[in-house]
């Protein structure tokens, strides 16, 4: 599944990311909650996990405002808050669930599986799909029209984060969070290399490059 974990801690949401990426989901994380807004309505995420306490906007009013939008995204309230009016007030909201820190991560893991079940959607057989370039999913294949391309894990993982943003401006910083983690430094150059190395394979044989560079700012994959 593609979740968004929604938490202001830093380490705690970094703990979360890492617990879930180790179940194959792909995971975003935001610290802020009018940025997870707008992720979150930007992005058809599978799943939000989703503090309640947060910077500018609270996670009750996110989950209030999604609903209230149409959005069906399954949503799982992570907070320090045990009152039973809290619990009522996340679940009017609109939230499917709700976990209370301090919270076990095999217990995460169990919600957030339940909470998979739910989803009408089949993830086995999903295809992401950039023009006539083709990430398969299930098969770990990449192709770009008849050509198949080989690439590595961290290529993979790098390329089907960028076409599930595509044609979003993503930064350096936001890429190697994602890709690489909170433990490298942030003023690596290890997205300009694996970038480079990802041109080579999928753009450079081919009339239409997909990977465009936005100056000073990062890289997007045309849509």
């Amino acid at each position: 599944m593609h979740i968004l974990v929604v938490e202001d801690e830093r380490r705690l949401a970094n703990l979360v990311r890492r617990a879930l990426e180790e179940e194959g989901h792909v995971v975003d994380v935001c610290l802020d909650g009018a940025e997870a807004l707008e992720m979150a309505q930007g992005t058809d995420y599978d799943l939000l996990v989703l503090d309640i306490m947060l910077p500018r906007v609270s996670g009750i009013e996110i989950c209030r405002t999604l609903r209230a939008e149409g959005k069906d995204t399954r949503i799982l309230m992570l907070t320090a808050r045990d009152a039973v009016e809290d619990r009522v007030e996340g679940l009017e909201s609109g939230a499917d669930d709700y976990l209370v820190k301090p919270f076990s991560f095999a217990e995460l893991i169990a919600r957030v599986k339940a909470l998979s079940r739910r989803s009408v959607q089949p993830q086995a057989d999903e295809e992401l799909i950039s023009g006539d370039l083709v990430l398969d999913l299930s098969r770990h294949e990449v192709r770009r029209g008849d050509t198949p391309i080989e690439l590595t894990a961290k290529e993979f993982q790098l390329l089907e984060y960028l076409m599930r943003n595509a044609g979003r401006v993503l930064t350096r910083t936001q890429i190697l969070d994602h890709v690489w983690g909170y433990n490298f430094d942030s003023f690596s150059n290890v997205v300009d290399i694996y970038v480079h190395y990802l041109r080579n394979k999928i753009d450079r044989d081919f009339r239409e490059p997909l990977i465009k560079t936005v100056r000073g700012v990062g890289y997007k994959l045309e849509a």
